[in-house]
């Protein structure tokens, strides 16, 4: 089989911001990433679908929302995908494309690793060190290949000096405190550990002769682990860097660009079915990003759904100036019972908040009433704190931006919409015991008493 067909690579960060030079951010430099960037195109409004990994792992590699699919509740192995669904791997590899996985795959929906993947490493995040990746490619066969860094969980990993606690931004909803700055400079830390890695990777690829005919993807899960950005669905929680290079076409991947459209995670892998020369499925919502027909999106949708044992049902509308946010569980506060509980951070917050130490602006996201819904105007308000549901002066763009939420629940059959099926609840309570504490798992532990 000829080699003349393009090579397809996906860098997939865990829990990474774009906290990178590259994007503005002078906190550090990032000069692996930076470089390239500089050779392909930079996404500089590219948005995750949720706030979490396996629901927007599930719809990046199916090129459909989560909540289209089934695969919305995070850590859900047990819904089967729909009818005539299958993954990106599979479409590359019923092309005659070598497949593989370097890491985590995470995907809500029953799956067989060997039907995805000819080669499967393990959830060590090796692969971009010892070789074991595109190394087991036939000659002359094209492959598409994953390989998953650690990003935001790479935290002591970085090789000398980290990054000074007291040189980093602190966003206004956070408290300037010691244990804030550290989280957000271990953040720093390991993105300058992920830049030394991607260095890794594309050495190896120009040294393997693979650089130019290989089309490269760089991007993220969602984002960092601090509360109102991992799990959550504002800026810092679906926010992404996204970054496409192809050396070898140029003119479809203009070296140096920056593109400031709105961008979805499920348009990642039509893009790479398409750039690959291979059809799209209809039945896929994202679509080819250098595409004939590509019509620039006019909103991003994110979701956010039960995360481990935590229940809850959030919408996001995120349109070029503003963010409309749909609280639907407001019985229960944004910082429910969750998996970050007794971390010093989490302790911290909530002590200050006991205190009355929080500004308004950080009590409101730890305060014991949820509002339904929440609308900024993120052009004068990047941090997102200034609530704007009851200005007249931004009523009309309000209805609008429910207007679509209302109708994309609708258009999609938004699966969130409707209550996790026992079976899914009971396997959360096998696995959390006595963390699951709302109201949506009473029945099911009558039946164990």
């Amino acid at each position: 089989m000829s080699n003349s067909r393009p090579n397809v690579l996906w860098l997939f960060l865990e829990d990474v911001n774009p906290w990178m030079s590259c994007y503005g951010d002078q906190t550090i430099q990032t000069p692996n990433i930076d470089a390239l960037a500089a050779s392909g195109i930079k996404f500089d409004r590219a948005y995750q679908t949720s706030g979490v990994c396996s629901p927007s792992r599930s719809a990046t590699i199916t090129g459909m929302y989560q909540t289209t699919i089934g695969a919305h509740n995070h850590n859900s192995s047990y819904p089967l995908l729909p009818e005539g669904i299958k993954t990106i791997p599979e479409y590359f590899r019923d092309a005659g494309y070598y497949t593989f996985n370097e890491g985590k795959t995470h995907y809500n929906f029953v799956f067989e690793l060997d039907v995805l993947f000819n080669h499967h490493g393990s959830m060590d995040f090796k692969g971009a060190e010892n070789g074991s990746d595109w190394s087991g490619c036939p000659p002359g066969q094209p492959f598409f290949g994953q390989i998953q860094l650690r990003g935001g969980k790479s935290i002591g990993l970085l090789k000398g000096p980290g990054i000074d606690p007291a040189s980093v931004p602190v966003p206004s909803f956070y408290p300037d405190h010691e244990i804030i700055r550290r989280e957000i400079a271990l953040h720093y830390d390991c993105i300058l550990h992920t830049d030394r890695q991607v260095g890794w990777i594309l050495e190896r690829l120009q040294e393997d002769g693979l650089r130019e005919n290989t089309i490269i993807f760089l991007f993220s899960d969602h984002g960092m682990r601090l509360p109102r950005h991992k799990q959550f669905i504002y800026e810092g929680g679906h926010k992404i860097p996204l970054i496409i290079s192809w050396q070898g076409n140029t003119d479809i991947v203009t070296p140096g660009s920056v593109r400031s459209d709105l961008v979805s995670g499920i348009d990642i892998g039509p893009t790479s079915l398409s750039l690959a020369g291979l059809g799209v499925p209809d039945h896929m919502e994202g679509q080819n990003l250098f595409g004939e027909h590509f019509v620039e999106r006019d909103y991003v949708i994110a979701a956010k759904d039960r995360c481990d044992f935590t229940i809850d049902r959030m919408r996001t509308v995120r349109t070029q100036r503003y963010r409309y946010v749909r609280n639907f569980m407001t019985d229960r506060p944004f910082m429910q019972a969750q998996y970050r509980d007794g971390s010093d951070y989490m302790e911290l917050i909530r002590s200050m908040h006991a205190n009355n130490e929080l500004t308004p602006e950080q009590a409101f996201f730890w305060a014991e009433e949820r509002i339904a819904e929440e609308f900024y105007d993120c052009d004068a308000d990047p941090e997102e704190v200034n609530n704007l549901v009851d200005d007249p002066d931004h009523a009309e763009a309000l209805q609008r931006h429910r207007d679509i939420l209302k109708q994309w629940i609708a258009r999609t059959d938004d699966q969130g919409q409707y209550p996790e099926p026992a079976i899914g609840l009971r396997w959360v309570l096998k696995q959390w015991g006595d963390k699951c504490v709302n109201p949506e798992y009473d029945t099911i532990k009558k039946e164990t008493q």
